[in-house]
């Protein structure tokens, strides 16, 4: 193969992945929209207001069922995850998979790029 072939080839190849790796990546401002709509009536985002459920500020990189002063059923408390993106994704697709046993009501969301929205929203609640 030429080099210019092999430039055009690999230009392509980019082509092709660079929207999936910013779809991958999500929107924050959509996320928050989202999160409004999908996760406000349960859970807060200030530290330490817990709702009915658990306060998600800090949530990337914290332990599951570590909130302070919220009372988790036995499943998260006990299930030994550590909340990161990859792990938020398949937990938001269908909570009950990564969770068996969660009393969280919540059926999942299954469209990929609602739930990257949705992570990157969450990825900014420190």
């Amino acid at each position: 193969m030429t080099h210019s072939r092999l430039a055009a080839a690999a230009l392509a190849a980019s082509a092709l992945i660079l929207p999936a790796t910013a779809a991958a990546a999500g929107d924050a401002a959509a996320g928050a929209q989202l999160f409004k709509v999908q996760c406000g009536a349960c859970h807060a985002t200030e530290a330490g207001k817990n709702l009915i459920g658990p306060s998600l500020a800090g949530l990337i990189g914290r332990k599951s069922g570590s909130v302070a002063g919220f009372h988790y059923s036995p499943a998260n408390r006990d299930a030994g995850i550590t909340w990161n993106a990859e792990v938020l994704d398949k937990y938001l697709a269908n909570p009950r998979a990564v969770v068996p046993g969660t009393i969280m009501p919540y059926a999942g969301l299954k469209n990929d790029a609602q739930r990257a929205d949705l992570i990157a929203y969450l990825e900014t609640l420190k």
